[in-house]
């Protein structure tokens, strides 16, 4: 990774325009942007960006069926779309190599595989992808990468998705819950749990299919993630890991929100604030 200090961090107004979208919520109450068709302009991010001549990374999970339904559509779709013209690296997490789908790759694109190991004891999908992807970062991930995002299989990406979405901690906006009522948020309520969220309480319902940031973010997330877990099972307690998510989240601010247009459910025909799909997840996530 190339560094250019000479380069000077555009500010948010260089690049943001939230009067463009007064049909949406487009700056949270801790002034952090909701990114929009519409409220960015890319090309001065892309002034900024390409002088660093950072790397992105990309880490998926894919086990058994979800390796034969979704894999090869994931990668093709996002080899297309996402970051185009800067260096990415797919990160592909699974546990039978052999399963691995042909993968073509266009320019400034690589892909690594990383073996999924297991514990008896782990019986959740995603705790077992977060306990491997955080050996990864730590292993080698945070040397490669300046930014990371985690996403789920069941995605294929329909149009770009660029620099727009970098940032420290960026968090993805769930379509569903963005148009409905923050009381009905299916946030954690028992107390019991550490993904516990109070009623009344609370900013956004944030999906799980995507969370990224810088390394050192993903890696913070993944250890209270990990923390929360295993003192509800402690406990006898178990929640999900969008709850964890959602408190994580709601705790640690994110300092970038992605709008229901970087992750929209085909089955639902898009309402008039959703001008164009980034992603369209395919079915309920792992």
């Amino acid at each position: 990774m190339v560094w250019d200090h000479e380069a000077e961090e555009p500010q948010l107004s260089d690049w943001f325009n939230p009067k463009k979208r007064p049909d949406v919520k487009t700056t949270t109450d801790w002034f952090a942007p909701i990114i929009w068709e519409g409220t960015y302009n890319r090309q001065v991010l892309e002034k900024y960006y390409k002088r660093r001549n950072i790397t992105i990374g990309l880490a998926v999970f894919a086990t058994g069926k979800f390796v034969d339904q979704y894999l090869q559509q994931f990668i093709q779709s996002a080899n297309k779309h996402f970051m185009s013209g800067y260096n990415v690296i797919f990160y592909i997490l699974m546990d039978d190599f052999s399963k691995l789908p042909p993968i073509e790759l266009g320019a400034l694109r690589t892909f690594k595989l990383c073996i999924v190991f297991r514990r008896h004891e782990w019986k959740d999908l995603n705790y077992i992808y977060m306990r491997n992807l955080h050996m990864y970062v730590l292993e080698h991930i945070q040397h490669e990468a300046d930014f990371l995002f985690s996403m789920t299989v069941n995605q294929i990406f329909r149009s770009d998705f660029g620099v727009e979405a970098l940032g420290k901690s960026v968090a993805q906006l769930h379509g569903w819950w963005y148009f409905g009522h923050a009381k009905n948020f299916p946030y954690e309520r028992s107390p019991n749990s550490a993904a516990f969220i109070p009623f009344g309480e609370g900013d956004f319902y944030y999906r799980g299919a995507i969370f990224g940031g810088t390394p050192y973010e993903v890696l913070a997330f993944i250890e209270e993630y990990k923390k929360g877990v295993q003192n509800d099972a402690r406990r006898g307690f178990k929640s999900t890991y969008e709850r964890y998510l959602n408190k994580y989240l709601f705790i640690n601010k994110p300092t970038k929100l992605l709008s229901p247009e970087y992750n929209w459910d085909p089955n639902f025909r898009p309402p008039p604030q959703i001008k164009r799909v980034k992603i369209e997840c395919q079915s309920k996530s792992i």
